[in-house]
C-alpha cells in the first residue's frame, strides 16, 4: 500500500477520533505544530523514517518534544503509530490530517500571483469573490512574481485563471505562430 494510502487512512481515524470527543480543533493546532517541527528539522523527519532506530527511541523522543504540549489523544495516535512500524509516515500523516480538516471545514487554499504585492482591500475581494464562486471558505496567499509583468494569475486547487499581461501576451504569442504563413 502506498505512503499516501497509509497517512490517509491514519489521519482520517485521527479526524474521526478527535470529532467524536470534540477536540478537533485542538488536535488541528497541535498537528500544525508537530508539522512545523519536523518542516524545520529535516534531521528529525530522518530518525522517523530510520528502520534502524528503535521504536522505543522514537517514542522517547516524541515524548521529549511534544508530551506536556500536545493533546493526549495526539500523543498516544503518535505512540500508536510508532508500534505499529509507521514512525517513518508520521509527517505525511500529519499533513494529511490538515488537508483532510480542512476538506471537513469545506476551507480551500488558493494562491494569488501578481507583479506587484496586492493591499488588503483587493486580496478581501478576490478571496470573497472566490468564495462566492466556489462556496467555501478561502485561504488566499499572494505571491509576488514580477515577470507577470501586470495582471494576476489565481489557482485554486487544480484550477487556474491567468488575467496576467504576461499570459496575455504568451497568447498573443502562440496565436501569431499558429497562423503564420509558410
Amino acid at each position: 500500500m502506498s505512503e499516501f494510502k497509509v497517512a490517509s487512512r491514519y489521519a482520517k481515524s485521527l479526524i474521526d477520533l478527535s470529532q467524536e470527543r470534540g477536540v478537533l480543533e485542538e488536535v488541528k493546532q497541535d498537528m500544525e505544530q508537530f508539522i512545523d517541527v519536523l518542516y524545520t528539522n529535516k534531521e528529525l523527519q530522518a530518525i522517523f523514517r530510520n528502520p534502524i532506530v528503535k521504536g522505543d527511541k522514537k517514542s522517547n523522543i516524541l515524548n521529549a518534544l511534544f508530551e506536556k504540549k500536545v493533546h493526549p489523544s495526539v500523543m498516544a495516535f503518535f505512540h500508536i503509530m510508532v508500534r505499529k512500524g509507521r514512525a517513518g509516515i508520521l509527517y505525511p500523516t500529519a499533513q494529511e490530517f490538515i488537508r483532510e480538516y480542512n476538506d471537513v471545514k469545506g476551507i480551500v487554499h488558493a494562491t494569488v500571483a501578481s507583479a506587484s504585492a496586492l493591499s488588503e482591500a483587493n486580496l478581501d475581494a478576490l478571496k470573497n469573490a472566490i468564495a462566492k464562486e466556489i462556496n467555501k471558505e478561502v485561504v488566499l496567499h499572494n505571491e509576488v512574481d514580477p515577470a507577470l509583468i501586470g495582471g494576476f494569475v489565481v489557482r485554486v486547487g487544480d484550477r487556474q485563471i491567468d488575467a496576467s499581461l504576461a499570459g496575455r501576451l504568451h497568447k498573443l504569442e502562440r496565436h501569431f505562430e499558429s497562423s503564420s504563413v509558410n
